[in-house]
């Protein structure tokens, strides 16, 4: 029997599944990494850390299932969007991955967004005026490390140098390729004009490639010490975003699909390319004439967790009885609004100074509401993202860690005043990279038939009277969102000054 595995390249942890040709999980693993925050605004990885979380997962998946891993044809793969990472002549990084949950590109990115030259570039490419984007990653090296741009001969993202560290190919997929910001939607091709103002050559840059597109085999010391075929498949497979939401909806047209892990992202797959005119939203290609479109959230599941050990101070730091205790205060709790905004955010407010604040909190709030309304603030924002998008949806699938609570999923539902559908299965990203290796191999014939190997989905129907309890509260949600972005500026610029946060 033959194999294939799905391997997921995500923000604080790899993941790989294998699965046999007909698409059934056979075994998973997982590695975490540490996420580098040593100064304001950093984020950043390690890529020998990933890289060898990489071999270890695949060494752990292939032991698992306790196959012969000489029958493993392809392994492809899903990866975050966003990172940047350089590397020297003989490309060995000159830097720590840059990914996109670092803002210090942010004066560079404000600079663009006034004189309109951002909006400019997000019309050829997509892309969001945010510094998650690698193209004002690029702008901001280049001003406060000018020796350090000159020196970099190559640009690439975790996805392209783990292929490169298997393989020696430097290819990157058009999914991939979009979120850089130097990718041109139309042309489907680097944009030579944006190149030039950046002031990076196409040489520096991978080559584009289908994300079916396969790389033959990797290098020998790599197959003899996971054991695997010399000739097996590297397929380019796509950015986490279209994978996840390919591997729950397929190509399915008036679906909404809602992730919320560590971040979170509101999506659906369009025919034609959808864009904003005020940038609110991005638009990647997929594959020839599908586009993805949505929103990125910062503040998602890396919020919970947040309250669960500074809020409850290791009292119930389980996950399900954190749950337990959230369910033990009203729907709305008691009148309180938490905004989840601790990691700055990109859509709904585009504002990388945005904070976290609790409203309306008075003497009677117990922890029990402090956790719900964490809960709720998250859910909240996701709504403000999907009404920002104005995309047309009749259904709506969701997934990640943070809704697979009956709670979570339930005020999900009451707050978008619809019914939620939670596929069963959970590893969306790695089924999806799983297919579009199908498809390379030419055991599928078209991305749509991925819809053919969707499991079950669990149901959650909005309740009436919480519907309407959640209807005013969120309208208050919005309202104040909308209204605090000056004192946002000013506690943030009053952070870096005095505290260094």
């Amino acid at each position: 029997m033959n194999y294939i595995i799905g391997i997921d390249v995500g923000t604080t942890n790899t993941k790989a599944v294998l699965y046999d040709l007909n698409g059934h999980l056979l075994a998973k693993a997982s590695r975490s990494y540490r996420l580098y925050q040593d100064e304001i605004d950093q984020a950043e990885e390690d890529p020998e850390e990933i890289f060898q979380a990489v071999v270890e997962v695949l060494q752990a998946v292939i032991k698992c299932a306790g196959v012969e891993a000489q029958n493993i044809l392809a392994i492809s793969w899903s990866a975050q969007q966003h990172s940047l990472l350089a590397l020297d002549q003989n490309f060995k990084p000159l830097t720590r991955v840059i990914t996109w949950a670092d803002n210090r590109a942010m004066s560079v990115t404000q600079k663009f967004k006034n004189s309109g030259q951002g909006l400019k570039f997000y019309h050829s490419t997509g892309l969001p005026i945010h510094p998650m984007g690698p193209i004002y990653k690029l702008f901001w090296l280049k001003e406060v490390d000018p020796e350090l741009f000159r020196r970099t001969s190559y640009w690439v993202g975790i996805k392209e140098y783990i292929i490169w560290r298997l393989t020696g190919q430097l290819q990157i997929d058009e999914s991939m390729a979009a979120s850089t910001g130097l990718f041109n939607l139309n042309s489907l091709q680097w944009d030579q004009d944006i190149l030039k103002t950046v002031g990076v050559r196409e040489s520096q840059l991978p080559e584009v490639v289908p994300i079916t597109a396969a790389i033959s085999g990797v290098h020998l010391e790599i197959s003899r010490q996971l054991d695997l075929n010399p000739a097996i498949k590297i397929v380019m497979g796509a950015t986490d975003g279209a994978l996840s939401t390919l591997g729950i909806a397929g190509t399915q047209e008036k679906t909404l699909t809602i992730n919320v892990g560590t971040s979170a992202a509101v999506r659906e797959v369009v025919d034609q390319p959808i864009l904003d005119s005020d940038a609110r939203l991005f638009c990647y290609p997929i594959v020839k004439g599908k586009y993805l479109v949505g929103g990125p959230i910062n503040n998602g599941g890396i919020v919970f967790n947040w309250a669960r050990e500074t809020l409850l101070d290791g009292e119930a730091q389980a996950f399900d009885e954190v749950i337990k205790l959230a369910c033990s205060a009203p729907a709305g709790s008691n009148g309180l609004i938490f905004y989840p905004y601790l990691g700055g955010e990109r859509a709904p407010l585009w504002d990388a100074d945005a904070r976290g604040t609790f409203v309306g909190l008075n003497r009677n709030h117990s922890k029990a509401d402090l956790i719900r309304s964490v809960m709720e603030g998250i859910i909240f924002n996701v709504y403000l993202v999907a009404q920002a998008t104005k995309l047309d949806y009749t259904k709506i699938l969701a997934t990640g860690g943070f809704v697979q609570s009956d709670l979570s999923a339930q005020i999900l539902a009451d707050v978008f005043e619809q019914r939620i559908s939670i596929p069963t299965d959970s590893e969306a990203g790695c089924f999806a990279a799983m297919f579009i290796a199908r498809l390379s191999l030419g055991f599928a014939k078209e991305l749509s038939d991925i819809s053919n190997n969707f499991g079950s989905e669990k149901q959650y129907l909005p309740a009436d009277k919480i519907t309407d309890s959640y209807r005013e509260l969120k309208q208050i949600f919005i309202r104040f969102a909308k209204n605090n972005t000056n004192l946002d500026h000013a506690l943030a610029d009053y952070q870096r000054k005095y505290h260094k946060l």
